[in-house]
């Protein structure tokens, strides 16, 4: 919608996995490095993790353009399959012609017989499972023992892991010690920094044949702290902010407009309504008066009689009138008092301030 208005090829901040808009930060460098390294001729596991959204899809979609020619792929992006129906989607993706009702080790059989051909024919193959913390235990067994078939220079299969940080806790499981060990690469993808941030939109705008500046150094510091430096969602921010300058007819993403864009696309203030803070205080406040009224009515009553001497009653009922003389008045009472109603006019103020300041971030 906003393409034209602001003279852009496309949409700059589409959250598909695009390797044209790829940014290689220097984690995401390191990453696409231990990629490359990891299918070399030496073959095995390669393991990628990273939060929802790191940009993990987009770097396996720059992989595939970098592999050489004579590479058979495998792509899995729906790994939550039984033994069999995994073995048959990879059949599918190696174009292996198989009959119905083939058992899994018929399938295993069927997969042998195509890697050697493969490796005759001096061709790799590449099997890249997306989302592989899904993968059930006894799955990633059987793709352990599909990485068994070698030569004596290298594995007939490279296998490619990506998912979120739960695979990595899959893989250190004792039963699955066998297949970590086989790992010959492994890097975790970690979220922007806030410089990171600001160059990750440049070079999305860039790439999209923007020329100019678009968002403030202030509206980046917003899209940061709202995104948490997760590309995704930093995609899905500035889209919704260079709408909003549309919109108003503007020519640059402010501050304003991308804490608005924030509150509508990730819903931020929906659960925590202004009046909330005040509520609570309230609430707070009755509490501690209500202690301190409880405290009084526990503490002993003074009575001073005419010839100077203290009588002490404990409560407060009429029909009490047992008490211990003693020699001094006490004031514990009355200042005990003071102090519940000062730590409720405190505690009150406390809680105004909280709301207002985290309103305000």
């Amino acid at each position: 919608m906003y393409q034209r208005y602001f003279d852009l090829a496309d949409a700059p901040f589409s959250i598909a996995p695009d390797p044209r808009y790829l940014f290689l930060s220097d984690k995401h460098r390191e990453a696409l490095a231990h990629l490359l390294y990891g299918v070399g001729d030496q073959g095995g596991f390669v393991l990628l993790t990273g939060e929802v959204g790191t940009g993990k899809t987009t770097l396996c979609r720059s992989l595939l353009q970098q592999i050489p020619e004579q590479t058979d792929v495998a792509y899995i992006i729906n790994p939550r399959q039984s033994i069999n129906q995994l073995l048959q989607s990879i059949c599918d993706e190696l174009h292996i012609e198989y009959q119905s009702g083939r058992t899994s080790r018929d399938l295993v059989d069927d997969l042998n017989a195509f890697l050697l051909r493969a490796h005759a024919a001096g061709r790799n193959t590449l099997l890249i499972i997306d989302e592989a913390q899904n993968l059930q235990v006894d799955v990633l067994e059987q793709l352990r023992l599909l990485t068994n078939l070698e030569t004596n220079e290298k594995k007939l299969l490279q296998l490619v892991l990506l998912g979120q940080p739960e695979l990595s806790e899959l893989l250190a499981k004792p039963q699955l010690r066998q297949l970590a060990q086989r790992v010959t690469a492994r890097f975790h993808l970690g979220p922007l920094d806030r410089a990171e941030v600001g160059q990750y939109i440049a070079h999305r705008l860039s790439v999209a044949g923007c020329a100019k500046t678009l968002f403030s150094e202030a509206a980046v510091t917003a899209v940061y702290r709202s995104s948490r430096g997760i590309p995704r969602l930093v995609n899905q921010l500035c889209d919704r902010s260079l709408l909003g300058v549309y919109a108003t007819n503007g020519d640059t993403v402010t501050r304003a407009i991308a804490k608005t864009s924030s509150r509508e696309v990730l819903l931020q203030g929906a659960a925590s309504p202004r009046w909330r803070p005040v509520y609570v205080a309230l609430v707070v406040s009755v509490v501690v008066l209500l202690l301190s009224f409880w405290w009084r009515s526990t503490q002993p009553t003074v009575s001073i009689d005419g010839d100077g001497s203290v009588s002490v009653f404990n409560g407060v009922s009429d029909g009490e009138q047992r008490g211990d003389q003693v020699s001094a008045p006490s004031t514990n009472s009355v200042s005990g008092w003071r102090l519940q109603c000062a730590a409720a006019v405190v505690l009150t103020i406390a809680v105004n301030r909280t709301g207002t300041a985290a309103r305000r971030v």
